[in-house]
This record gives structure tokens, sequence and C-alpha cells, in this order.
């Protein structure tokens, strides 16, 4: 039988939650910075790294929209986007539902369609050199007024070709997915996808919220889901999707320890849990990084990983014949691996 390092490598994968933006390893970072002539306020890739020691969320974002500036031109979208989709296929993972920021990237003066073709560009050419299927789904800054999130939906239905869906994500205290419920209703009128980040710092009502304010099909984190029982049933009963982000949690400090981690828990409640990146050049872990550590630090069995790893297929916006053909290879990866 396999040793489960091997088998997490060979299993096919879905990635649902991942920043692009927070793909941004530091030294693309300090290489886009140089071809910009932007001046970074660290002295070296290691400085940078250095700075990734965050007591909250929002000590990350800090950071985070630093990062951006570098972000200038379609090309550095494109080079963002596509050294993402190489790693990721080094992980084996097969398709990637992507989020990106406009509104972190228009506010600096850059085109949104700059943003958008980069990235596309990026997928495509991906898609044809080593077979990674990706989809963007844009998320709205949720510390910025309603106001300028329909603006920014505004110019994303020009390219309702290049974006499959919207989401919600950047400070959750203090800002409730309620605040964002004409914008979501216009976005589900435009046939898009819509998920959202909720129960991360945020309250279980945040859950409630974007389930019967917003309407998503998916729930971004979900952890503080478990204080709430009856939020659990209805999760349980819906098949509602969590994306779980387990090293994002730990850097975070929404868990101060890994094998304190609802994940475990989530499963035995029945809830539909996948694993993910989230920001894995600011949290120190890919895809397989992320099962690798759950693996160890709550003890699950082999069979907990390939259903977890079934339930981001399922959960995915894969064809039904991408998915079957996803689903036959695990099947087949079992098979080989007893």
């Amino acid at each position: 039988m396999q040793n489960i390092d091997t088998l997490i490598k060979r299993l096919p994968k879905c990635e649902l939650h991942i920043h692009i933006e927070g793909s941004l390893e530091p030294e693309l970072m300090f290489a886009l910075a140089r071809r910009n002539n932007i001046r970074l306020p660290y002295e070296s890739v290691d400085a940078v790294r250095r700075a990734y020691r965050f007591r909250n969320l929002q000590d990350f974002l800090d950071i985070y929209y630093q990062g951006m500036s570098v972000l200038i031109t379609e090309q550095d979208f494109y080079d963002l986007a596509f050294t993402y989709l190489q790693r990721a296929r080094a992980d084996n993972v097969r398709h990637v539902e992507m989020f990106f920021d406009p509104q972190g990237h228009t506010a600096r003066g850059v085109a949104f369609a700059a943003v958008v073709n980069g990235l596309s560009r990026a997928i495509a050419d991906a898609g044809r050199e080593f077979g990674v299927e990706a989809s963007l789904i844009m998320c709205f800054l949720r510390h910025l007024d309603e106001a300028d999130a329909e603006k920014t939906l505004d110019s994303a239905l020009a390219f309702r070709d290049k974006i499959v869906g919207v989401g919600l994500d950047s400070s959750e205290a203090g800002n409730p997915p309620s605040k964002f419920k004409h914008v979501f209703a216009r976005a589900r009128d435009a046939g898009l996808f819509v998920t959202a980040h909720a129960g991360e710092e945020g309250p279980p009502s945040y859950v409630w919220e974007a389930l019967d304010v917003l309407g998503v099909r998916r729930i971004d984190h979900g952890n503080r889901s478990l204080e709430d029982a009856a939020l659990v049933g209805r999760l349980a009963r819906e098949k509602m999707a969590l994306t779980v982000c387990p090293l994002s949690n730990l850097r975070l400090r929404v868990v101060d320890d890994l094998r304190r981690h609802p994940l475990r828990r989530m499963m035995d409640k029945g809830l539909v849990v996948t694993v993910n990146s989230d920001d894995p050049a600011y949290f120190g872990g890919y895809v397989n990084d992320n099962y690798r550590a759950v693996f160890d630090a709550l003890s699950l069995t082999r069979e907990e990983i390939v259903a977890i790893v079934r339930n981001g297929f399922a959960a995915s916006l894969m064809t039904a014949q991408a998915n079957a053909d996803a689903l036959a290879e695990i099947e087949r990866v079992l098979a080989e691996s007893k």
C-alpha cells in the first residue's frame, strides 16, 4: 500500500479557495517591482518572509495589499497566474476556481481589463500547456462600501465571458454579508455563481446571512458555523460545501494549534468539507501541504483524505463529464495503491 504522501501526490484535486494575489511569492514580487520600477519597503526576499508573522487577518491584509502594488500591467497578472497554475499542477491540481480582487488594483489606477485579460490569458495557456482547467471568481472587498462593489460589477459584466462568479472577501469583522445584498442580487440575476467568506472571524450569523441574504452556493471558510447547531444541521442537509483552509487558519490564528482545527468535527457532523490553500505564498503551504498537515494533525484516515478530495470535485463548477473523468481517475489511483 502506498504511503499517504504518495497517495496525496497522485490523487487529482480541485482548488476552490485560492486568492491569486495571495500566490505572489516574494521572488516574483521583487522581479515585478524591478520591472515596474517600484521600491518595496523590504531589502530582500528573506526580509519579506520575516514580515509574514501575523496576529490576525488584518495584519495579513496590510501586507497583502502592499504586495499588490507591484502588479501593474497585463503581463504582470499573466505571470502571477501562470506561475501559480504551474505550481498547482505540480500538486496534481486539475481544476481551479481562482479568486481575484479587482478593487485592490483599479483603486491604484490599474485598468480592469489589464487584470482580467492577463489572468485569462494565463488560464488559457495553462490549459493548453499542462492541462489545468481554471476559471475566475471576482471578489468584492467587504471593507469598502456597496456602491464601490456595484461599480466593480458594472465593469465585470463587460467581461462576462471570462468571469464565472462573484465572492466576498477582505476584513470580515464588522462587515456582514447583508451589506452587499443588492450587488449580489444583481450578480445572481446576471447568471453568476455566488459565494462568500463567512464564519472565519465573523460569527455564525454571518454564515446565515451569506445563505439567506446573498443566496450563496458555497461558504468560504465557515469555521465558526460549528458554534450554531441549527446552522450545522442546515449546512449538512443542504450539502453546502465549505472551502476550508487549514494552514491559513493556523497562520492567522483562527486556530492556535492545528490539532484543534475544526475540520474533523465538521466531517463528523456530515458537512461537505474541502481543503484549499487560500493565500499560499503568505501562509507557507499549497494544496498538498494542507492535505498533509491535516492528515498528520487530526489523525485522518486515507479514506477521509479521499472523501475530502471527492468533495472538492462535487462542489466545483466543472462540467459533468470532467467531473466524472476526475472521479474515475481517483478510483484508478486507489486501485493501484492497494
